[in-house]
């Protein structure tokens, strides 16, 4: 455990020296100094540079069902082009209770417990911003998706980290036992995990409801890939536990279900006492998300198309993956959910990740996620992070390739 106060590799996202403003109309002291763009955006640019097969960001290359384009344009059509709801359609919050009722048992009334995002970083953002005030802690465990930290930092919390277990990215229950202090107000739990695959089981669950119970911190949980679980294991959202769903912002996306990141649609799942903080904050952050969209996922939604095949569907994407990376000597590390693939390439190299991942991309043109932004607190492992979400084509194409370094 770690705590992102001064200095360090971990408050490389905090630190910075302050100095006064040469120009205060061209310049203003950042609040997030060590901040630049995300690996994600590089990575992406680079790839559509120099070529390469992009197996980087996590976005299909494939299109999303037409009918769903379809629904989008005939809801537009109809004249369904103004605010929407600031909470969200209610034909879509009716939906997403209604899929938590099936999936998860768990019953949110979707007047005062649902809302609509726009993606499920904004609800992230939104979580953390309505219960972080300066000096608060928030826990989260590394590796970790590169939202979180800074979201934290931005709202004068003091981000704490908690190191996953290496290679299984597994937590360290009496770690994270010794990580909570009085000054715990917030934990952020990921499953299934980016960049690595891991999914929490209900014995995790128990753990994490066991160690919080004698405090008042809230959980924040990131369950975008939620529709993304295989061989035979189940989602264990947190929405399935009395006592975390008591105290839990449960987010997700439908830009990861449905095939349509761009369209930046998210929700979030809260106890009426949080969604009423969550919602406080929500109206000034967008207000209200795209109104053509939402009713369009909301008829979808409504009949359970999409998801029910969606583990299915990326099982068979990863095991094809695999068996043509067969053979190369990178080193498959386990993935259980997500739509991300992580490959130990110690056999090919010493070198660090992020300079691998780029000569990786020019020399042999293909473009992947190196770890260490994740990390706060550890060395990153030899170990790259590529995305499944694509063609068969490209998957073949970009197999080919690396089956020669």
């Amino acid at each position: 455990m770690v705590v992102c106060r001064n200095g360090g590799r971990a408050a490389r996202q905090a630190g910075g020296r302050r100095g006064p403003m040469s120009s205060p109309a061209l310049r203003i002291e950042s609040k997030l100094p060590q901040v630049g763009t995300t690996i994600f955006t590089v990575m992406s640019r680079l790839a559509a540079e120099r070529g390469a097969i992009n197996l980087s960001q996590g976005f299909p290359d494939f299109d999303c069902d037409p009918a769903l384009v379809e629904a989008v344009a005939r809801h537009m059509r109809e004249g369904r082009n103004q605010y929407a709801p600031m909470e969200g359609v209610p034909a879509l919050r009716e939906a997403v209770a209604a899929k938590f009722l099936e999936l998860a048992g768990r019953r949110y009334d979707p007047e005062r417990e649902i809302t609509i995002t726009s993606g499920a970083t904004e609800a992230i953002f939104d979580a953390v911003a309505a219960t972080i005030r300066p000096g608060d802690e928030a826990i989260v465990f590394e590796p970790c998706y590169d939202s979180y930290v800074p979201a934290v930092l931005i709202n004068g919390g003091v981000p704490v980290v908690v190191s996953l277990t290496f290679p299984e990215y597994a937590v360290d229950w009496d770690a994270f036992r010794r990580a909570l202090t009085p000054r715990t107000r917030l934990v952020i739990v990921n499953s299934p995990h980016n960049p690595s695959g891991a999914v929490f089981d209900r014995r995790d669950l128990d753990e994490l409801a066991s160690a919080l119970e004698p405090t008042d911190a809230l959980v924040l949980s990131d369950e975008v890939y939620e529709h993304m679980v295989y061989d035979g294991l189940e989602h264990w959202s947190v929405a399935r536990h009395d006592a975390l769903a008591a105290r839990s912002f449960v987010v997700g996306s439908f830009g990861k279900t449905y095939h349509t990141t761009g369209w930046k649609i998210g929700y979030c799942a809260a106890p009426e006492p949080l969604a009423t903080e969550f919602r406080r904050v929500h109206q000034f952050v967008t207000f209200a998300s795209n109104t053509p969209v939402q009713h369009a996922l909301a008829e979808f939604l409504g009949r359970r198309a999409g998801y029910p095949e969606l583990a299915a569907f990326y099982q068979r994407k990863r095991d094809l993956f695999l068996e043509l990376m067969r053979g190369s000597r990178f080193r498959p590390l386990p993935c259980r959910g997500s739509y991300f693939q992580l490959f130990d390439y110690s056999a090919i190299t010493d070198e660090e990740d992020l300079p691998f991942a780029l000569r990786l991309l020019e020399e042999h043109g293909v473009a992947s996620i190196p770890t260490s932004p994740f990390l706060y607190r550890t060395r990153a492992p030899r170990v790259l992070r590529f995305c499944f979400a694509k063609r068969d084509e490209t998957l073949r194409a970009a197999a080919e390739r690396l089956r020669r370094v």
